[in-house]
């Protein structure tokens, strides 16, 4: 059976506890959800069934949900993500998780060996653009946000200017797929769990 100290209804209580902002939350939960859906082609590729694919797609998600979860207490360079590695290593969470959520930073000289590490860091910077892509809309809607407009407002750099737009061209690059396809893989990871995202969007105004 998959361990299930190190679950993810573990990390989404440890997320909790560290973090109050709901748009951080709510961040952890859109890059779990682009995360976990890379995990389960990860999965199917290499075969996984039962157990050991449970506890892939455990292991992918509580990563997913614990990368920043230090980062509202300590946003810096110095301190982030390093403060809260030093927590999951003290409390006895995987070696891999914790290389991953290293890796997700780049300044912090980590190499991301693992396609676990390689998924965190292309869904991280692309999910928080695809949430700034939606919440633009008339409708705030995760449904109404298409491959094409993302890459336009990729090429805005006054549109939600603190995404790293290079991080999202290298991470799809890193997983071996096109920019394309990598947009639109976690445009329909989000938009099967809109609603938990706060992306289910509301009728435009008439």
């Amino acid at each position: 059976m998959p361990d299930s100290s190190f679950s993810r209804e573990r990390a989404w209580s440890l997320l909790n506890e560290h973090t109050q902002s709901p748009s951080l939350i709510k961040h952890a939960l859109a890059v779990e959800s682009c995360v976990r859906s890379y995990a389960e082609r990860y999965a199917d590729s290499n075969s996984l069934a039962g157990d050991d694919r449970d506890a892939l797609l455990e292991t992918w998600s509580a990563t997913a949900l614990l990368h920043d979860f230090d980062y509202e207490k300590h946003p810096s360079q110095d301190e982030h993500p390093f403060v809260g590695i030093a927590i999951l290593a003290e409390q006895g969470w995987p070696e891999e998780m914790r290389t991953a959520i290293l890796g997700h930073a780049e300044y912090s000289g980590v190499p991301r060996e693992s396609q676990l590490a390689r998924a965190l860091f292309a869904c991280d910077e692309l999910a928080g653009f695809l949430t700034a892509c939606s919440l633009v809309k008339p409708t705030k809607s995760i449904h109404d946000v298409d491959v094409a407009g993302v890459k336009k407002k990729m090429k805005d750099k006054a549109f939600a200017r603190g995404v790293n737009r290079d991080d999202i061209v290298k991470g799809a690059s890193e997983l071996g797929i096109s920019l394309d396809d990598h947009i639109a893989n976690c445009i329909a990871a989000m938009r099967a769990n809109a609603e938990t995202l706060g992306l289910q969007g509301t009728p435009p105004q008439s």
